[in-house]
């Protein structure tokens, strides 16, 4: 192999690389926008505000939501519900960590405010999820569809 295939290689997988972190980044970017838009909407029709802590637990919870649901691929083996499901467990694992050590080290969360952050967590990954399974699937349907045109073309 030359040196200089071994360098475009190499350049590949770097642009690779940084288009699967625009990619995280750009979901992440519309997950926050959409968790604190709906909360900001809550708040306002509940009358309440809210703290710089809940804004920056928002925003962790919207991260390790976004990277779970980018371990994808990871499950390519699996059938879809066990994908969904297992991804669902593991960000709520992390997210129950988050929260310990927020416990510890910022203030005490009682029962029930795990409960409730769990409730309030659940709910939007699940739309957001079906959002990003959705197009995940569809974009897989097209290139499905393109391999198979491809195919039928070679023959």
């Amino acid at each position: 192999m030359s040196d200089k295939s071994f360098d475009t290689n190499a350049s590949n997988k770097k642009n690779e690389r940084m288009g699967k972190v625009k990619g995280f980044l750009l979901e992440l970017c519309c997950a926050y926008t959409f968790v604190s838009v709906l909360g900001a909407i809550v708040n306002i029709l509940a009358g309440t505000e809210t703290n710089n802590i809940n804004v920056l637990v928002m925003f962790a919870t919207c991260t390790i939501a976004t990277f779970v649901l980018f371990l994808h691929k990871l499950f390519d083996n699996f059938s879809p519900l066990f994908m969904m499901v297992a991804q669902y467990l593991i960000a709520c694992v992390l997210i129950g960590g988050m929260l310990l050590l927020i416990s510890v080290f910022v203030s005490p969360i009682t029962p029930k405010g795990w409960f409730e952050f769990f409730r309030s967590f659940t709910i939007p990954y699940i739309f957001l999820a079906g959002l990003y399974y959705y197009r995940v699937f569809s974009e897989t349907k097209k290139q499905d569809a393109l391999i198979k045109e491809i195919q039928s073309l070679q023959d």
